[in-house]
């Protein structure tokens, strides 16, 4: 026995698993191993139930046919790893030069260095003194194709593969004791140790390939990129009078617009705007703002879509509404004594809760359709308001500032025609300089002529608009005026009706007295009222209002003292449940001549009143 510790696994065939001679022996050793056995005759590498039936391994020799390697990736010839918690079975590797021994199985696994990226070069240690360069060849080529061998005096080597996978492969020889042939001299046995080696050319080979690796994502990204990018816009052509010409089509035309106003907003702002150009860039801007008017009647049908969908949800929620009235007056029916009493006690209980849920769903959508009316009660509301005498003078004086305004833009646009026109004049006298009066000549002149009748009558159109203007402006001057006059005399009013009564107050007068005060205040109101009303008293908008006033007429005429508007409102309610006090109120607001309001009581018991008057209107009238 060897003095290093080979202890039983030594010489003596008789203290071993199997012969060292037996040829099965070493073909398993060798399936583990993974490595194709040399030198032995007769012996086969893999069970006959893999190989191919009746294939003749020396007619590899003849024909060139390469034997089959157990170690090639998807063979599958080679059985698959054992797993991790089992421990392998080392056996003895036999080779034609040397014999391999397995390393003691109770002893620890031999240790390692981390391994290097990219590692394809071992480092074996423990070497017998005697082995050569081709011994160490004819073992470690077994574990795949090597491409150098460097062999040091000091019984180690570096031994470098092809590929990465065959690193491992080397590394299962680790621990095993090598013998060269039958001889049992020091030199000529050694332990042999397998470890990663770190190659600077292993390195530089796995920094290239992750370098084109890097290289194959970023184009695969870009690729990517590349594909998800959207499409650029197309190229804008070059200003041109042809161009412009076209341009000014597909202004006009609907379904070209947007196209055709990127390119005039991309032309202006590359400033394409010159003295020749400037008319032709006015004609295309004069069609930009014609499809104004379009956009609004999309924008007015789209609200009246909106509109018609609102009345209809209303109408739906209105019927499902009755049916969920109808729905519980059954469940109410059949609560009552007369249908209870024969019901077991299971349904009452279910038609109890049957009961409970219908009227919870009842009053949630009963008041979701409040919520609705109440909504359409203050928009009308607010157009109601609107039409306040107070507020008539705002939208007035709203309107002419808007047609002063509009004025004003078409005082300029006639000032840059002009403008234009004369810049038209300047080229045509500098084209024509000191040549001879020719034809040409001559209809230049006449050119010139119309031109400057033209501006001439330019000149008058604009004196004209400028008078229109200053009329517009006085009479907004007028409004403003008459609308100060009318807020003085109601704080006039409102101050000296605050005097009368407290003088009432101090001085202990009766009610006639307060109530010939309140009467006085509330005629000077009514007449200030009709002298706006006349001026600007809007007609009736619908037959709707036409009835109304022919009812309201009619009522009041019954009551000579007048009604209150919560009177007058509760009997119109019973005609139309869908009238509100305010529309009634802002309608005999609009009729002064018609209906007028007085005030009764004082303090507390002070009362306002409507009456009927248009028999009196009519005799003043």
């Amino acid at each position: 026995a060897a003095a290093d510790g080979l202890g039983s696994i030594a010489i003596d065939t008789t203290q071993l698993n199997m012969s060292v001679t037996d040829p099965t022996a070493w073909a398993t050793a060798m399936n583990n191993l993974g490595m194709v056995p040399v030198g032995l005759a007769g012996q086969q590498l893999v069970t006959d139930s893999i190989c191919v039936p009746g294939f003749d391994p020396s007619l590899s020799m003849m024909t060139g046919i390469t034997p089959i390697n157990p170690m090639i990736p998807g063979m599958g010839l080679v059985p698959p790893p054992p797993p991790t918690d089992v421990p392998v079975v080392k056996e003895i590797i036999h080779c034609k030069s040397c014999t391999l021994f397995p390393p003691n199985p109770n002893l620890p696994p031999p240790s390692t260095r981390e391994r290097p990226p990219g590692c394809k070069t071992v480092f074996v240690g423990g070497l017998p003194e005697n082995a050569t360069e081709e011994i160490i060849q004819e073992v470690f080529e077994q574990c795949g194709d090597i491409t150098a061998i460097r062999k040091s005096k000091k019984n180690f080597c570096h031994i470098r593969f092809a590929e990465e996978f065959m690193v491992d492969k080397a590394i299962y020889l680790s621990g095993y004791r090598m013998r060269l042939g039958s001889s049992t001299d020091k030199k000529d046995s050694g332990r042999l140790h397998v470890d990663f080696a770190q190659a600077r050319d292993d390195f530089y080979e796995w920094e290239c390939k992750q370098r084109m690796l890097a290289r194959e994502e970023r184009h695969r990204r870009k690729m990517e990129e590349d594909r998800l990018r959207p499409p650029s816009p197309p190229a804008i052509m070059h200003y041109s009078e042809h161009e412009a010409a076209l341009l000014a089509e597909k202004l006009k035309d609907d379904s070209k617009f947007s196209e055709a106003i990127t390119v005039l907003l991309t032309w202006i702002e590359r400033g394409e705007v010159n003295r020749r150009s400037a008319n032709q860039f006015y004609s295309m801007v004069q069609s930009a703002n014609s499809h104004v008017r379009r956009l609004m009647n999309e924008k007015a049908a789209h609200e009246q879509e909106m509109e018609q969908a609102k009345e209809s949800f209303k109408n739906a929620l209105t019927g499902i509404l009755t049916q969920f009235e109808q729905i519980v007056a059954v469940f109410n029916a059949s609560t009552r004594q007369k249908a209870w009493d024969h019901f077991s006690k299971a349904q009452r209980k279910n038609i109890d809760i049957w009961r409970k849920h219908s009227e919870e769903l009842r009053n949630a959508h009963s008041e979701q359709l409040m919520g609705i009316r109440r909504e359409e009660e203050m928009e009308m509301s607010d157009d109601d308001s609107g039409d306040n005498p107070s507020k008539k003078l705002k939208v007035d004086d709203s309107a002419l500032a808007a047609q002063a305004y509009a004025l004003k833009e078409e005082n300029d646009s006639l000032r840059w025609q002009l403008d234009a026109y004369r810049n038209e004049v300047e080229l045509l006298k500098q084209e024509k300089g000191q040549l001879f009066r020719t034809e040409e000549s001559l209809t230049k002149d006449q050119q010139l002529q119309f031109l400057q009748q033209t501006m001439q009558g330019m000149q008058q159109q604009l004196l004209s608009i400028q008078e229109e203007l200053n009329n517009k402006k006085s009479e907004l001057e007028q409004a403003k005026e008459e609308q100060t006059h009318t807020q003085a005399m109601l704080k006039v009013l409102q101050e000296q009706l605050k005097s009368a009564k407290e003088l009432a107050e101090i001085n202990g007068h009766d009610e006639s007295q307060a109530n010939e005060i309140n009467v006085l205040t509330v005629a000077l109101v009514n007449q200030d009222r009709e002298k706006n009303s006349e001026k600007r008293s809007p007609g009736l908008k619908s037959e709707k209002e036409a009835l109304l006033i022919g009812i309201i007429s009619t009522f009041l005429h019954v009551h000579p003292f007048g009604a209150n508007i919560e009177y007058l409102w509760s009997y119109m309610q019973q005609l139309d449940s869908r009238i509100s006090a305010n529309e009634i109120e802002m309608l005999l607001m609009r009729l002064p001549r018609m209906f007028k309001q007085e005030f009764t009581g004082v303090g507390a018991t002070l009362e306002k009143r409507w009456k009927f008057c248009a028999f009196e209107g009519i005799k003043t009238v």
